[in-house]
């Protein structure tokens, strides 16, 4: 018999989804960067969040025995890894104080964080999860 997740664990998932986006959005928006530059570090927060809600789920599809196609399951690998290639090597190129680049990766990588959480969570919650 399958528990359901936790309110406290459902919270602090949110909590890390929502401060790591807020904390990235908001030094975006505040830095002097050009507008195509936030542009850049935008999309890549995007694509990265989606990356690693995609990976999750096609990983938790195929433990719950779902098919799942090998070039999808590597396309949701790939794009994972490339979102934060993509980060790093923005940061490493950029004009900004160490601390600023530090900043930038850390509510990167909690964002990545909270939306697998949250994704997790909302599957592990759903009345029709194949495990209950």
């Amino acid at each position: 018999m399958a528990q359901k997740t936790s309110t406290a664990f459902v919270a602090a998932s949110w909590v890390a989804l929502g401060t790591g986006l807020a904390g990235y959005l908001v030094g975006l928006f505040r830095s002097e960067m050009l507008l195509n530059e936030k542009g850049y570090y935008f999309t890549v927060l995007m694509f990265g969040l989606f990356a690693v809600v995609s990976l999750q789920k096609s990983v938790r599809d195929r433990l719950d025995g779902y098919p799942v196609t090998d070039i999808y399951y590597n396309i949701c690998w790939f794009a994972t890894i490339l979102s934060i290639a993509l980060l790093v090597v923005g940061l490493w190129n950029a004009t900004l104080l160490p601390s600023e680049k530090g900043f930038y990766a850390f509510a990167f990588l909690l964002g990545m964080f909270g939306a697998i959480a949250v994704q997790k969570n909302t599957r592990d919650n759903l009345p029709t999860n194949k495990a209950e």
